[in-house]
C-alpha cells in the first residue's frame, strides 16, 4: 500500500510559497534560509484568522496580546521570537512578499540573518487576505 500524499490545501500552499520567496531574498542578502516552524504558523494563522473575523488590523491583538506573547501560547519559546510581519489586501504570496520587501521595517525582518524559523499565517474576511508572518531565532 502506498503512503497517503494527499495534495496540501490552498492556503497552506500560499503559506509556503511565501516562505520560499523570502528565503530567495534572503539568500540574495547573503542569510540562511528559515524552515517553517509549525508552532509559528499556528500563532501566525490564529492572529490572521482574528483579525479577519473581527475586522481590524493590527500588530497587537484584541486582547492586548503582543506576537511575542502569541507565539508562546503556541508553544513556540517566548525569548526565541524574533519579529512579525502582516499584510492585509495581497491576493497572492509573490505581492505579499514584494509589499513586505518594499517596506523598510518588514524587509528588516525577513533580511534578519539571526532568524532560523519563520510561520506564515494566513486568513480571509471574504475575499479580503490577512497575512502573519513570525521569525524566531530557535
Amino acid at each position: 500500500m502506498l503512503p497517503s500524499t494527499s495534495p496540501k490545501d490552498k492556503i497552506t500552499t500560499m503559506e509556503d510559497e511565501v516562505t520560499a520567496l523570502i528565503n530567495k531574498e534572503r539568500g540574495k542578502a547573503g542569510c540562511v534560509a528559515v524552515r517553517t516552524d509549525e508552532r509559528m504558523r499556528t500563532a501566525g494563522r490564529a492572529h490572521s484568522a482574528d483579525m479577519a473575523k473581527n475586522n481590524y488590523f493590527s500588530h497587537t491583538g484584541r486582547d492586548g496580546s503582543s506576537f511575542v506573547d502569541r507565539l508562546e501560547r503556541a508553544g513556540y519559546p517566548r525569548d526565541g521570537a524574533a519579529g512579525e510581519n502582516i499584510a492585509y489586501g495581497y491576493t497572492t504570496a509573490q505581492a505579499v512578499v514584494t509589499g513586505w520587501m518594499n517596506s523598510e521595517g518588514h524587509r528588516k525582518n525577513i533580511l534578519n540573518c539571526s532568524a532560523k524559523a519563520t510561520g506564515v499565517g494566513l486568513a480571509y474576511r471574504g475575499t479580503s487576505a490577512y497575512w502573519t508572518q513570525l521569525f524566531g531565532r530557535i
